[in-house]
């Protein structure tokens, strides 16, 4: 009888295993839990947009569109970060269409990463980051946001520098901290890079939702930026579609046309009818100009609530999630103490350590508020009884 080798495989992700998101959510299902963990909607997306997919395909928009992106799609974003920002990219040569912001990433930095490139990550940071920098043979340089306050050390980040560093990425507003980069922020990272070869990754998914009367401060809206940046945004976070995973990456000409070369191979293009969907929809900015105080109102409801817990809050200044110190409610760890709260507390959350290569601990853990106002308040009525 003939015998077969398995053959042995050597993985390229060593270190990967199942997701925290995945273990806390399948956690939650399991204990019936109130998910506040894993960030994306529980509500609908507006009807209107449905429509117009359907319309789109009614249409005859059902096959290939061209690998960049339908152009009135393009043309869309150009004219939406010109309103916004006062940038102008021109929308043939400088703005893909992405199948959602995760690929973006990764094919930005498969695009200009060299095996042996460093590439600075600040952490906590997206746990697709350091993945996808190893993926393309680079050496990841992990620069801690200051504990606490989860503002940029410039000084370290200046220290970390090297003649071998490739690139930098940084995410505003930031997801897991729920801070902004300010515009001093800004000009500080500016003038930094300056006399510098080192290329940027701005990860902005959650433009459209920063608080308190403050705006968002696009790397797009900083020329010294802007020329050494690839800027990544998705539909999915603005529309509550993130199933659709559709995004979008502008940058110069000469780093977009090394983008699409990686581009082409890696996904080629992305959904037709969606795409034009979405264009139709853009032809009307009210619903993302109305998303910061759509998700401002669900912040306040949601600190307020904790608020008559012993959890400390930490500021919320964008995106979706608010952060607790959980020094005054546990002794565990972080990761303990989310296992231990979806099983008995019936609440489910993300410990901040699994954003750190290091798993650093600070005693602070990340509830998502991007949840219909009844799911807020269930998840409330439990972690009051704490």
């Amino acid at each position: 009888m003939t015998q077969y080798l398995t053959p042995t495989i050597v993985s390229r992700l060593p270190k990967v295993g199942t997701t925290i998101f995945t273990v806390m959510s399948a956690l939650a299902a399991e204990h019936k839990a109130v998910n506040l963990g894993q960030g994306f909607p529980d509500f609908a997306c507006d009807p209107a947009l449905v429509d117009a997919v359907t319309a789109a395909m009614q249409a005859g928009h059902n096959q290939y569109p061209p690998m960049t992106g339908v152009p009135v799609l393009r043309q869309a974003v150009a004219a939406k970060i010109a309103a916004l920002h006062g940038k102008q990219y021109h929308p043939d040569l400088e703005i893909t269409i992405t199948a959602g912001a995760t690929q973006a990433i990764i094919t930005a930095i498969l695009a200009v990463v060299h095996p042996g490139d460093e590439v600075i990550v600040l952490e906590p940071c997206y746990d697709s980051y350091v993945p996808n920098i190893e993926l393309a043979g680079g050496v990841v340089v992990r620069v801690p946001l200051t504990p606490g306050s989860f503002r940029p050390d410039f000084a370290k980040i200046a220290a970390a520098i090297t003649p071998k560093t490739r690139a930098l990425l940084i995410n505003t507003p930031h997801n897991p901290s729920a801070t902004v980069w300010s515009r001093e922020d800004m000009l500080a990272l500016q003038d930094l890079l300056a006399p510098t070869n080192v290329l940027l990754i701005s990860d902005e998914v959650y433009e459209h939702m920063v608080f308190d009367g403050q705006p968002h401060e696009s790397v797009s809206r900083y020329p010294g930026l802007a020329a050494r940046a690839f800027v990544v945004s998705s539909f999915g976070k603005t529309f509550h579609v993130t199933g659709w995973k559709v995004g979008t990456v502008v940058a110069p000409a000469p780093l977009m046309a090394e983008f699409r070369k990686v581009h082409q191979f890696n996904v080629f293009t992305v959904n037709t009818p969606v795409q034009h969907a979405l264009a139709a929809y853009l032809s009307n900015p009210a619903p993302y100009l109305k998303l910061p105080a759509f998700y401002q109102g669900k912040r306040d409801l949601f600190r307020d609530g904790l608020a008559k817990t012993r959890f400390k809050l930490l500021p919320s200044q964008g995106s979706y999630f608010q952060c607790v110190d959980i020094s005054e409610v546990s002794d565990l760890n972080e990761a303990d103490f989310c296992q231990w709260l979806t099983r008995e507390v019936g609440v489910a959350a993300i410990p901040l350590s699994a954003f750190y290569g290091n798993g650093f601990d600070q005693r602070v853990v990340r509830f998502c508020f991007a949840k219909q106002d009844a799911t807020l308040h269930a998840a409330l009525e439990r972690l009051q009884k704490l």
